[in-house]
């Protein structure tokens, strides 16, 4: 008769040189470990006491991925960031630290409201809207009272270097690492690093300028309103909205290094 039995681990036997017979010492034998996402199951035969098996279980598919860490929720979310539907692409942070970066998920489904038009036979995210996911993730960041942000007064201001790796579809889970990598108070200018990942793959990376209330206030000042921002930082934000792009990233590029002159 067999018995089938999760056990402990089976001891042998050692003889020590110089002991009465029939004295012996109990040594336990090394424990087997189960690989990752598996469990370990040990037999043993109830005949001689000695033929000890193990064998490795798999767990269902279902049970072998843990749910995402939650930072941020929703709720909270809304609470910094003042997108709503359709526009809010950001569902969970699963990482934080103020002022510095965040990561964030978004969960893409065929019940978003873009797959209807692109494209009807072959569901992609746009890139652009890949793009807007990762600047909501680092307004996250910088709409925060340890950087002196809140939700009225940041404001997506460029992006250079943008590369799309692989198209990200229905059903995939977007990760986004948004890291600050220069930031310059006096002007309100902030200068990020952002990679998005699928399954661990890279699709989408770029750099993302952001700027404070005075890009909008420039805006408000041309067409005749008056802003109640110093007028040294209002004639440099208006160089930095005006003329070729390659002169406004040389602009950019000087007022992040600190070379701000007049």
């Amino acid at each position: 008769m067999e018995a089938a039995a999760a056990v402990a681990p089976a001891r042998s036997v050692h003889s020590i040189p110089g002991r009465a017979a029939g004295r012996a010492l109990l040594l336990p034998q090394p424990t087997v470990r189960s690989a990752p996402g598996r469990r370990l199951v040990a037999r043993r035969s109830a005949g001689d006491g000695q033929a000890v098996q193990a064998r490795e279980e798999a767990l269902p598919v279902e049970k072998r991925f843990p749910p995402f860490l939650s930072v941020m929720d929703i709720n909270q979310i809304r609470e910094i960031l003042p997108h709503r539907f359709p526009f809010l692409l950001v569902d969970r942070v699963i990482e934080y630290k103020a002022g510095e970066y965040a990561v964030g998920i978004k969960n893409v489904t065929i019940n978003d409201n873009f797959f209807p038009g692109h494209f009807p036979e072959r569901p992609i995210m746009p890139g652009v809207l890949m793009v807007e996911a990762m600047a909501q993730v680092g307004g996250l960041v910088m709409l925060q009272p340890e950087v002196g942000g809140s939700r009225d007064n940041f404001f997506f201001a460029g992006i250079d270097k943008v590369r799309f790796r692989k198209p990200v579809i229905a059903g995939d889970t977007l990760i986004m690492r948004m890291t600050l990598t220069k930031y310059q108070k006096i002007f309100g200018l902030a200068k990020m690093e952002g990679k998005a990942y699928v399954g661990g793959d890279l699709v989408c990376e770029g750099e993302f300028l952001l700027g404070q209330q005075a890009v909008h206030d420039i805006v408000n000042t041309e067409n005749g309103m008056e802003s109640s921002e110093p007028q040294r930082q209002r004639r440099w934000t208006s160089r930095l909205i005006s003329g070729s792009g390659s002169l406004r990233r040389r602009r950019v590029s000087r007022l992040l290094s600190g070379q701000v002159g007049e």
